[in-house]
């Protein structure tokens, strides 16, 4: 199997992780700050038990690690939004929003990553914008909140993603996952402070323990559906371009829609204009790899 095609599956099975996050978003009764940050804080507590993240942190330039922790902020921000907008409306919205997010890294992955700009790129973001109207027009107006949120959200998708990928060569792909999630966990913890003035709706008590209940599922959330593609993307980040990778990250509302509708009945909050918007989306994303593979046959 080539490198490129183990990494194209490698995407499709983290996505397949991230779209379950989306439900256990909503299972737990956490608001978003303290919910991300006992995600977060997990996280790099499972792997400060590794001594290959110890040796790769200590292998890192100052310059390196400052940039990786940079990165971590915007991780954290893009989490604190996308379970704010689950919280504000549901998890296919949510999800949903996050294909938003091509748009935006097709203008910003050239500029970071220093390659030329593609217009085929943004032509193929800008098609799932029909898309996106239809889902605005199939929720309930209770919801517009959430879908604004979930907006924001996709915009630091884009911005990390494209910086992991011009950075994702430096270091091993655990060392760089510990030191984003844990620059990000302190970011969160000096930003609760300021949560009730900034974001009161996604502000919460970081200092209440979970229940039961919620402890498991922050656990699942955080191993088996962060720790686990997290690492994997940034592995397969060598080998795909960001663009690439956010296309495929757009099937992730099929995984939470169809688990929202088996396991949390959200179908009854939802129109069908909802549902036709997120098939205009998902058609843009199944189109892009299909002419892709023709344009490059026409050059062979």
């Amino acid at each position: 199997m080539s490198p490129m095609r183990q990494a194209q599956l490698q995407i499709h099975f983290c996505v397949l992780l991230w779209g379950i996050t989306a439900i256990l978003g909503k299972l737990i009764t956490l608001p978003a700050l303290p919910l991300v940050w006992w995600r977060m804080l997990l996280v790099v507590a499972a792997l400060a038990l590794l001594p290959r993240v110890w040796r790769g942190l200590r292998a890192l330039t100052p310059r390196l690690a400052l940039a990786y922790c940079g990165i971590g902020v915007l991780v954290a921000l893009h989490w604190l939004t996308f379970y704010g907008a689950i919280k504000l409306a549901n998890a296919s919205v949510a999800a949903t929003c996050i294909a938003l997010a091509p748009v935006f890294t097709a203008v910003i992955e050239p500029w970071v990553a220093r390659r030329p700009f593609q217009p085929r790129e943004l032509a193929f973001g800008l098609a799932v914008l029909p898309g996106v109207a239809l889902v605005v027009g199939g929720v309930p107006d209770g919801m517009r909140a959430g879908i604004a949120v979930g907006a924001v959200s996709a915009v630091f998708v884009a911005l990390f993603g494209s910086l992991n990928k011009r950075m994702v060569e430096h270091a091993d792909p655990l060392t760089v996952t510990a030191l984003e999630l844990g620059a990000g966990t302190l970011m969160l913890t000096a930003l609760a402070p300021l949560m009730p003035v900034l974001l009161p709706a996604l502000d919460g008590d970081l200092l209440v323990l979970p229940g039961l209940g919620d402890s498991l599922l922050l656990l699942a959330l955080a191993l088996a559906c962060t720790l686990l593609p997290f690492a994997l993307a940034l592995v397969a980040l060598r080998h795909l371009s960001a663009y690439s990778v956010q296309l495929v990250t757009n099937l992730e509302p099929v995984y939470a829609i169809v688990l929202a509708i088996v396991l949390l009945d959200e179908q009854k909050e939802l129109t069908p204009l909802f549902y036709l918007g997120v098939a205009i989306i998902l058609g843009a994303v199944f189109l892009h790899p299909v002419l892709e593979r023709g344009r490059q046959m026409q050059r062979a």
